[in-house]
């Protein structure tokens, strides 16, 4: 309020009141606020984000890994199962020294023998072919003895089988001097009712 001309003027703005000033000094500023928020934000997008990427690369780990363990080279148990390896192995080269060793008065209990090591293709070609050998036998006296010099397996699975086998073969004529050779077989094998039984047999 001011006087002039003696009248008294009334000054129509209010004056402030106090603290207002300190008051609207600390009103929230609406563009700090949002980059508070923002900032707070952040780290769970952050953290979402990671967890995500976390999730994505194990899950193609898991993939890789599977993809090799399920490759031809460990899906052979020749590779990783010794015990079963070591079977088959000698399952197969008891039963070739078996049905390759005979003599004259012998042949008919090495065919026996055959029939219960041998099946499908294998058992029709040795029928075939032990038909010439006993006549052979007994005509010449010949004697046959065959050892499984060495035996790998080259691929084996739950039930069935590869091999590759060296043998050592002894002949012996009446009248004559032994003589030894060495034949080199592939042999096919097959697991049955808990036996190998050869399958096929080929020469390389």
């Amino acid at each position: 309020m001011r006087a002039s001309g003696g009248l008294t003027t009334v000054n129509s703005e209010p004056a402030p009141a106090p603290g207002a000033e300190e008051a609207e000094s600390r009103a929230p500023d609406p563009a700090a606020g949002a980059d508070d928020v923002s900032r707070r934000r952040w780290p769970r997008v952050l953290g979402a984000l990671l967890t995500v990427a976390l999730i994505a690369t194990g899950c193609a780990l898991y993939a890789e890994g599977r993809q090799l363990r399920d490759t031809p080279a460990t899906a052979n148990l020749a590779l990783t199962d010794a015990e079963a390896t070591t079977r088959v192995t000698g399952d197969v080269s008891n039963a070739l020294g078996k049905i390759f060793s005979y003599g004259p008065g012998t042949t008919a209990t090495t065919q026996e023998a055959a029939k219960e090591v041998l099946a499908g293709k294998a058992l029709q070609q040795y029928a075939v072919l032990f038909g010439q050998v006993e006549r052979q036998s007994a005509d010449q006296k010949l004697t046959l003895t065959t050892e499984v010099a060495r035996a790998g397996v080259t691929r084996l699975t739950a039930d069935s089988a590869h091999l590759l086998v060296f043998l050592d073969q002894v002949y012996e004529r009446r009248g004559r001097t032994p003589t030894t050779a060495a034949a080199q077989l592939t042999v096919t094998a097959e697991l049955r009712d808990g036996r190998w039984w050869i399958v096929e047999i080929g020469s390389t």
